[in-house]
């Protein structure tokens, strides 16, 4: 580890006079400073939680810990009994694999490539923990959504975008798209809601888990205008209606969106296999024709525009 630069030595000084006095300053390790004079995201974290100085220290980041996220988080939602509770253990956990990635980075133990890898897989790895939390819950509220022949339907997720192509970045939006695959009813509630209202209701307390600022911030900015429709359309939509929007109404540029989209979580079940063979299509045309190649010219003309405008 090279001594800090002048430039950040004076920096760690700022650092250091503004830290809390109950802050253990004298126990930071040369490279805990020089994180801490690099990134005020690490150094605003740790103040607020100085216990995770102790297990970066016991454990320090590596690339391929992004396998480990799963568990990690699982054990920590072992003992969460509300959405309170649970909106505060997605916060935290984010906030911590964060630091992790961002030491990381800083310290140059990781290749770019893998600080967009271990963002993607936290990201996807809050989604889905988050869904199943809040689908369990609400399986117990209204009974579990089921097809006409009784099977229990899942929501799926698709991540769009930066998310879907494994390039999230540590300030990025995630963009999301909801999808169930067939009509029917809750069986086994307290009340019989269609599948329709059931997976509205749980989107929406999706979005609010991730979304919504809370004394622990927020996990991800949540987009939803890559839906069909967009902010006029359904929050949640079943597999033969985002079938007939995209054959019947699909753009192009919603086609070329479509080209980066995944499935968060489990990518081997029947009904992921079905939702990709669906969408296939769609996303990859048969035949190119001259249209498509004009559509493309004039897409990157727009955006020539708007970027020229942005500056």
């Amino acid at each position: 580890m090279m001594p800090l630069s002048p430039q950040l030595q004076q920096h760690w000084q700022t650092v250091a006079d503004r830290l809390p006095t109950d802050f253990p300053v004298a126990e930071l390790s040369p490279q805990a400073r020089s994180v801490m004079a690099f990134s005020d995201f690490v150094e605003q974290s740790v103040i607020a939680q100085p216990g995770w100085l102790n297990e970066l220290a016991d454990s320090a980041p590596a690339a391929e810990e992004w396998r480990h996220y799963e568990a990690w988080l699982q054990e920590r939602l072992q003992a969460v009994t509300d959405e309170a509770g649970l909106m505060r253990e997605l916060r935290l956990f984010r906030r911590q694999m964060m630091v992790r990635i961002a030491w990381a980075q800083a310290l140059s133990l990781v290749r770019e490539e893998e600080t967009l890898q271990q963002l993607s897989v936290l990201a996807e790895t809050l989604i889905v923990a988050a869904r199943d939390w809040l689908y369990a819950a609400c399986c117990k509220e209204w009974g579990t959504p089921c097809n006409a022949e009784g099977q229990p339907q899942p929501l799926l997720i698709l991540g769009m975008g930066k998310l879907g192509g494994g390039e999230l970045n540590f300030s990025s939006d995630i963009d999301l798209i909801f999808a169930w695959p067939e009509h029917g009813a809750t069986r086994g509630g307290r009340r019989e809601l269609d599948n329709a209202q059931f997976f509205t209701r749980l989107g929406q307390r999706l979005i609010k888990a991730l979304d919504q600022p809370t004394q622990d911030g927020f996990v991800y900015r949540v987009d939803m205008r890559l839906r069909p429709f967009g902010d006029s359309g359904p929050l949640v939509l079943s597999f033969a209606a985002l079938e007939d929007y995209y054959q019947e109404q699909g753009r192009d540029w919603e086609r070329y969106a479509m080209v980066k989209a995944r499935i968060m979580g489990d990518n081997d079940g029947a009904y992921a296999s079905e939702l990709r063979a669906m969408l296939r299509p769609f996303v990859f045309r048969r035949y190119i024709d001259f249209s498509v190649i004009q559509s493309l010219r004039n897409m990157k003309g727009m955006i020539a525009v708007k970027c020229g405008v942005a500056g």
